[in-house]
């Protein structure tokens, strides 16, 4: 029987898990995973992951100085440990993301990166198998270029809900970039009630749409890659993309059903649409954060989003230093 998730496949879109629970992953037998620190933060709280704990929290003891300095090492090897655990199941990459206090901070952005990146060929995972997830604040995106170029480090930028973000992302060379298509929803759901945004209507699929769009018919080689369903509806309606990444529930659902799904994005169809005039960012940071500023949607759920991600951090190193210091 062909599901609606192997219908998906066929458009010729790779599809990613978005869970930090690896022992769910080979199910929907996706490409790529992609995790983040609420992502982690959940799984940790399921008792077959207690012994990636233990690991992580020998590794931060050993690492000695102040309990911070331990708690930080430990962090950082735990979410080691759930990439080398994933990718000894999915074929392809998985996204491991840097603290998100550090999303207004260039070189502390670059400096985590490379530490990431040391922890993992420590444990015998190559670089080529990474992206590091980075915010697509400024200061982010200028990390990503810079890692991206000087260091050949792979960036995946998430918290990516304006256009002008999309821009910056790709003049600045980076992999691949995470458009939040059900956050952009929730925020117009909450603020321009109304609609029902539904299927191409869903304010979400347009922004991954134009962005796709512009992407192929200037010839930028990021990756697109949707994330933050709401529902399969709009999955659907922007099969054919580069990339989706997906959570389990709704990668059962794909999975449970067997309608088709027609492909709604190409590449040489988006070289045919209706033209996207070229816009810059390159070196002007001003211009960047004063459209940044003018997306009242892009600026709001942006920063909301780094708090929640710092926040669950915070948490995250909470547990780790309990532990720590029992």
């Amino acid at each position: 029987m062909t599901t609606s998730l192997d219908h998906l496949k066929q458009t010729g879109t790779v599809v990613v898990s978005d869970s930090g629970d690896f022992e769910s992953i080979d199910t929907y037998k996706p490409q790529d995973a992609t995790t983040n620190p609420s992502l982690i933060l959940a799984a940790v709280n399921k008792p077959q992951y207690q012994r990636l704990i233990d690991v992580a929290v020998e590794f931060g003891k050993k690492k000695g100085g102040d309990v911070d300095n331990q708690v930080s090492a430990a962090v950082d090897r735990l979410l080691v440990e759930f990439g080398k655990e994933i990718l000894a199941i999915i074929p392809g990459r998985v996204s491991t993301e840097v603290d998100a206090r550090l999303s207004f901070d260039k070189e502390g952005t670059k400096a985590k990166a490379k530490e990431l990146i040391a922890l993992y060929e420590s444990v015998g995972i190559k670089k080529e198998r990474i992206l590091i997830k980075i915010a697509s604040t400024w200061e982010g995106i200028q990390a990503a270029r810079e890692l991206e170029r000087d260091d050949g480090i792979h960036c995946n930028l998430t918290l990516l809900f304006g256009f002008g973000q999309a821009v910056a992302c790709a003049e600045a060379g980076v992999t691949l970039i995470s458009p939040f298509v059900g956050r952009i929803l929730d925020w117009y759901k909450k603020n321009k009630p109304g609609p029902s945004y539904e299927g191409e209507e869903d304010p979400g699929v347009q922004s991954v749409q134009k962005i796709y769009n512009y992407y192929k018919q200037h010839g930028y080689k990021t990756i697109v890659m949707g994330a933050s369903f709401r529902n399969t509806g709009e999955i659907k309606a922007l099969a054919g993309v580069d990339f989706l990444t997906i959570a389990p529930p709704l990668l059962e659902q794909l999975k449970n059903d067997t309608a088709a799904v027609p492909k709604k994005l190409d590449a040489s169809a988006a070289a045919k649409a209706a033209p996207i005039s070229k816009v810059s960012f390159i070196d002007n940071e001003p211009e960047f954060r004063w459209t940044l500023l003018q997306d009242s949607m892009a600026f709001d759920k942006l920063h909301e989003g780094i708090k929640k991600f710092a926040e669950d951090g915070v948490t995250l190193k909470d547990l780790l230093k309990q532990k720590i210091q029992a």
